[in-house]
């Protein structure tokens, strides 16, 4: 019981200060103007959580020299020059599987 509460109270202080810390820079920014140095640092992230979400799943497993022969590189590879040639996400998703699939087929 005295775990349970415990979790129960780590939880709710955790989405609290989560919470917290969202709102306040919303709250911060509502009445200012946000500075142009902040804006053009702030454009930056989404890029760079796609990536620190991505590339631990590309890599995964693989080790040493072997990891860049994985098929998952390969196929990152493939998708981010039809990303960049395309700028077109539907396209870069479907190519990246078609060559994943492909590389896995060849390599069998």
């Amino acid at each position: 019981m005295v775990t349970a509460l415990k979790l129960w109270m780590v939880i709710v202080v955790v989405g609290g200060l989560n919470y917290l810390s969202r709102l306040s820079f919303i709250a911060f920014f509502a009445t200012r103007a946000m500075p142009s140095w902040l804006a053009r640092a702030l454009k930056y992230v989404p890029a760079a959580m796609l990536t620190a979400l991505v590339l631990p799943m590309v890599v995964t497993g693989a080790t040493g020299v072997s990891a860049w022969l994985s098929p998952r590189v390969g196929a990152a590879l493939c998708a981010g020059v039809i990303g960049f040639v395309t700028r077109n996400t539907l396209a870069t998703i479907v190519s990246g599987m078609a060559a994943l699939w492909l590389i896995q087929a060849i390599a069998r």
